[in-house]
């Protein structure tokens, strides 16, 4: 397995050769490696004339002993070092193993052309993948020895070529659009041809057809590949995408589907070795002729090496070949474009990891493992690439300067990447110089400030990978002196980790490992009572090496851990609730309860729970045609399960691996532990505990899983209920984050309210306590949540009771904000709906009523801008309060008040009958008004003019003290006119007050009050006349045409109102004469 391998540029050969290596040739006496000409055919033409016809064969015909060694050969040696090895290559050897060197599974070609690949590890397991799985293999060898002999990537028998066909080929790729849905598509319509294979290169032209808007444009895909891997690949169209484009998955697929259509040559220096001088001579001028615009200045600059004694050309024996496979000294792997990597996962990073970027990276991660299920050396390589980009983004540096937290999905990322590098550091078949790279590279990461701490700041506080934690072990007060920890820790702590363990391995290599009959003492802790084994680990540890079996393409192993550490667990489990038992009356008496788990397996870092639950429900999958044909089109489908039982030797047959997973999944969420520190922490928490919750909903019960439901019920309600008050206490305790315990308190209250059955009494008011601890830590800070949290915790006041409802009233003040008190809180609790849900009698609503009452009267005072209304609202009913209020609001008319508050306080005030006490307001609320000349669509204007109208109807005296609040406040011509105009069609006092009559005069604008408005409306106009003229434009003059006609109607008011018009006309003239045209307008309308 090697690490690194080639770094060609895609579309810019050299100008030599693209070749790998150098291909020498010995003296027309020696014995040439490649074969004498006679042994080759004879001349140049014998040398691969005929197509390859040896591809397919009859049904359950044997294989030739050529075709599996030369199969075995052409997957593991390098063609050079065949080369070296034997003296004289016969040319149906080289035929078969130049045959059988290009890759022989589809699935490759897929897992390098989407990001959507399905192949599944859980597949396999189950017994439903097609072809051997990488688990046939046996066990896992200990790190630093070969991996196994069959170990042939993608898990295909050596030589089988699997014939995917175009429907289950792309199971993987979900989504027409992907290059190998599309490759399928142009192999199935037809658009490759010229297929030909020269030695170790396959070339061809794949013609993409036409469409109603782009012509028929044919590409040319050239091919290069050693050892049943694609090492280069170039293709005209010029992609530039981390995998595959469709041209070169079109020409890989027939290569595949159709070897017996492909032309095939032995390697080019081959057929130039029997060429004589005459023939070598005409091919060189011929090959020069056909491309001389391209060749011949490089042609000729080879020419003049080649005859310069010298020159360095002459100083190496033999000439490159790009067709004659690789160089033993090469590294073996599959073409990956490392810029094209780097360039993807800095242009994701730079959008910030949102959205579609957030799930671009993820997908690049899933792409990772499954190079590593794949035995694909490049998954290492890829996951490096991608690390550098993370490490290099300028965001960690702005985050540590500012002091500030990574975005969650930014967290999110870093902790997947983190824990792919635990699975790469316990690889459990790679080599220790392979090890030994990464730990350093990862080491130097983490040295680095601006690297991730592993819990953000809290990433000090969390146990080393290889310890377990101790049982009694307690928080050191001292946290800061404990190292630190970032998202490589756990990676660099595996170097401790290995394979080596004799029951460790006799663990995942049998299904049939159980306990010896005579055990020694050592023994004992090993096995369960049943004779089980078991693997006493750190869990999250022994999880993890659970997902590197997996990660790496050993599910069959990965399972037998799986059940050695699940018995593990139960065995622990039966030991807590057995010092429980022992411990209960005087934890109780205490008020403390026994936490034995210091670190939650929900939320780890490791994510042991979900590592476990994973592999276990994959070996129940059903891999159905039906999931595949549905991943084609992008719908997401629940996954169907059903029960495998587990292997051989175990005592209880009726266990299957889908029971397993619910007892699992139900363990870890039922485990009691310390909440961890930081809200990202205890985020993460909440998540997982979703995510597991959300697939446990997936999982069809059925009488097994009913039984393991209800087995660990039973286990985990051991603790009666009394328990309740010491989790709430811990809960109100140690978790700092709201969003969490407001979470939990609606879990609480979901759970004690159920629509079938009665209420639990006592877990609702363990929600309202949760709710109340809620409100007390957000009262104070800013949460976007606030006004839901709000409204909830009334609706579970109202479901606990009246008394609940009266004492949040009365101490509202700790809970909420004035405005919130008054408009949510006591209006819900005074509401006909309240009273009906909870059947109030009269004294009870009179006193949940005096309550509100009280507490709109506090806010009021408190907060009169926001509260007044409300407070006079709730206060209607009782005269006193009533009155109380409204003299809160008059007080603070003459503070912070705005005038919109004093108008709506007015309306209000008017609307429930008080036309006075509407008037009054009204009035101080002009006072705070300032109209401009030139605001004629404020929003006041409305209130105005109903203050006035208000004014005009109680009588000619309100309409005469608010009138110069009018003038004083209102500088708007038209708004004026409006009032003006208003006040003079109607007489004043139609309100109907008692004590009141009305005159039935209209009133005249020569007298006062309204004197005084018609020349405050006058005046506006002329001042906004000349403002209107300083910056006016030809296209506003008609618009101020029609401006000076509303004026003159204003001024023919008055009895000498049109001589002051006039007047008002001739200074216009006069003063804007300049404005020529517009004053023709003005003298062709008003003279």
């Amino acid at each position: 397995m090697a690490d690194g391998g080639e770094q060609e540029e895609l579309l810019s050969p050299s100008p030599v050769s693209p070749a790998k290596r150098l291909c020498s040739w010995p003296s027309p006496q020696a014995h040439h490696p490649r074969g004498s000409p006679g042994a080759a055919g004879g001349g140049a033409g014998g040398v691969g004339s005929s197509c390859l016809v040896l591809g397919a064969r009859p049904h359950l015909q044997p294989e030739s002993l050529l075709d599996c060694a030369a199969k075995t050969v052409a997957e593991k040696w390098a063609y050079e070092r065949v080369e070296e090895r034997f003296e004289r290559i016969p040319e149906p050897v080289q035929r078969r193993i130049v045959y059988w060197s290009f890759p022989r599974n589809e699935r490759e070609i897929c897992m390098y052309s989407s990001f959507q690949y399905r192949g599944g590890p859980g597949a396999s397991a189950a017994g439903g993948a097609a072809g051997a799985s990488p688990a046939e293999e046996g066990p896992p060898p200990p790190p630093g020895a070969a991996a196994p002999a069959g170990s042939a990537p993608g898990g295909v028998a050596a030589g089988a070529s699997t014939g995917l066909g175009a429907g289950a080929g792309a199971a993987g790729c979900g989504g027409e659009g992907l290059p190998f849905r599309r490759g399928i598509r142009l192999l199935d319509s037809g658009s490759v041809e010229n297929v030909l294979q020269v030695g170790f290169h396959l070339s061809g032209t794949v013609t993409e057809l036409a469409t109603a808007s782009e012509p028929a444009v044919t590409y040319k895909v050239a091919i290069s590949f050693d050892r049943c891997k694609i090492t280069s690949v170039t293709c005209g169209c010029g992609n530039k995408d981390i995998f595959y484009c469709a041209h070169v998955v079109a020409l890989s697929l027939y290569r595949i589907r159709k070897p017996d259509q492909v032309k095939l040559r032995l390697p080019i220096s081959e057929t130039l070795f029997q060429m004589n001088r005459d023939q070598l001579q005409k091919f060189i001028q011929y090959l020069i002729t056909a491309h001389h615009t391209e060749v011949l200045p490089t042609a000729q600059k080879l020419a003049d090496e080649i005859l310069s004694s010298n020159s360095e050309i002459n100083q190496v024996n033999g000439a490159p070949d790009p067709t004659a496979g690789a160089s033993i000294d090469d590294e073996n792997c599959w073409h990956l474009d490392e810029e094209q990597v780097k360039e993807q996962v800095k242009l994701f990073l730079s959008q910030g990891g949102y959205c579609g970027s957030g799930k671009q990276l993820s997908s690049m991660f899933a792409k990772v493992r499954e190079m590593l299920r794949m035995r694909d050396s490049n998954g290492a390589r890829m996951l490096t690439l991608i690390t550098e980009q993370f490490m290099a983004d300028p965001r960690l540096t702005l985050w540590r300067q500012q002091g500030t937290n990574m975005t969650d999905k930014c967290r999110q990322l870093w902790d997947e990447l983190g824990a792919l590098w635990v699975c790469i550091i316990l690889n459990p078949h790679c080599k220790l110089e392979e090890k030994s790279c990464w730990l350093q590279q990862l080491q130097k990461w983490s040295d680095l400030d601006v690297c991730p701490l592993e819990d953000g700041n809290y990433g000090h506080e969390l146990p080393n990978i290889t310890n377990a934690l101790p049982q009694n072990a307690i928080h050191s007060p001292d946290s800061l002196s404990r190292p630190r920890r970032t998202v490589f820790t756990r990676a660099i702590e595996g170097r401790e980790l290995h394979w080596q363990d004799s029951h460790l391995q006799r663990i995942i290599s049998s299904d049939v490992y159980t306990a010896p009959a005579c055990q020694r003492e050592s023994e004992r802790l090993l096995f369960n009572s049943q004779g089980q084994p078991l693997w006493l680990e750190h869990v999250p540890t022994a999880c993890a090496r659970v997902d590197a079996l997996r990660s790496h393409g050993y599910p069959k192993e990965a399972l037998r851990l799986t059940v050695a550490i699940i018995n593990t667990l139960r065995l622990q489990q039966q030991r807590q609730l057995e010092i429980y038992k022992h411990q209960k009356k005087e934890l109780l008496q205490r008020g403390t309860t026994t936490i034995t788990n210091l670190e939650g397996w929900v939320g780890h870092p490791l994510d042991p729970i979900g590592c476990l639950f994973l592999t276990l429900t994959e070996a129940c999958r059903l891999n159905d045609d039906g999931y595949l044909e549905m991943s084609d089109m992008n719908e997401s489908r629940p996954p169907v399960y059903q029960h495998v039982p587990v292997a051989a030797g175990s005592p209880n047959s009726s266990e299957s691996y889908l029971s397993l997973a619910l007892e699992v999944a139900l363990m870890g969420l039922g485990q009691q532990r310390v909440m961890p520190e930081g809200l990202y922490a205890q985020d993460k928490v909440c998540r997982n505990e979703e995510q597991l919750l959300s697939q446990l909903q997936e999982l069809q019960l059925d009488d097994e899983l009913v039984q393991t439901l209800q087995k660990q019920c039973i286990l985990l309600l051991e603790g009666d209920t009394l328990r309740l008050r010491t989790i709430l206490e811990a809960i109100q305790k140690h978790i700092h984050s709201s969003s969490l315990i407001f979470k939990l308190a609606q879990d609480a209250f979901k759970i004690a309210t159920p629509t079938d059955s009665s209420t639990d009494s006592t877990l609702l008011n363990v929600a309202l306590e949760l709710g109340l601890q809620v409100m007390r830590m957000t009262l104070s800070t800013l949460n976007w949540r606030r006004r839901e949290m709000v409204r909830w915790l009334v609706t579970c006041a109202t479901e606990v009771g009246v008394r609940a409802l009266v004492s949040i009233l009365q101490s509202w003040y700790t809970l909420f904000t004035p405005t919130e008190a008054t408009s949510i809180v006591a209006a819900t609790a005074v509401s006909h709906t309240t009273i009906l849900r909870l059947s109030l009698d009269y004294p009870q609503r009179e006193e949940l009523a005096s309550c509100a009452r009280t507490l709109a009267l506090q806010c009021a005072m408190k907060d009169p801008q926001s509260c007044a209304l409300s407070a006079l609202t709730l206060c209607e009913k009782d005269h006193i309060a009533f009155e109380a209020a409204y003299q809160i609001a008059i007080d603070a008319a003459a503070g912070g008040m705005t005038h919109s508050q004093l108008f709506t306080i007015a309306r209000y005030m008017e609307l429930r009958g008080y036309p006075l006490r509407a008037f009054k307001l009204a009035s101080l609320a002009m006072s705070h008004l300032n109209l401009a000349y030139n605001q004629d669509t404020h929003p006041a204007i409305n209130d105005v003019l109903w203050a006035c109208a208000l004014s005009h109807s109680l009588g000619k005296n309100e309409l005469a003290a608010l009138i110069p609040l009018v003038v004083k406040s209102v500088h708007c011509a038209t708004v004026l006119s409006d009032i003006l105009r208003r006040c003079t069609v109607t007489a004043p006092g139609l309100a109907g007050i008692p004590g009141r009559r009305s005159s039935g005069k209209l009133m005249s604008t020569d007298k006062a009050p309204l004197r005084q408005l018609l020349d405050a409306t006058i005046n506006a106009y002329i001042n906004t006349t000349h403002s209107r003229l300083t910056h006016i434009s030809p296209r506003h003059y008609g618009e101020f045409i029609e401006f000076l006609s509303k004026a003159r109607e204003t001024f023919l008011l008055p009895q000498d109102g049109h001589l002051q018009f006039a007047q008002f006309i001739d200074n216009l003239k006069q003063i804007y004469k300049g404005k020529k045209k517009l004053m023709l307008l003005v003298r062709e309308r008003f003279g």
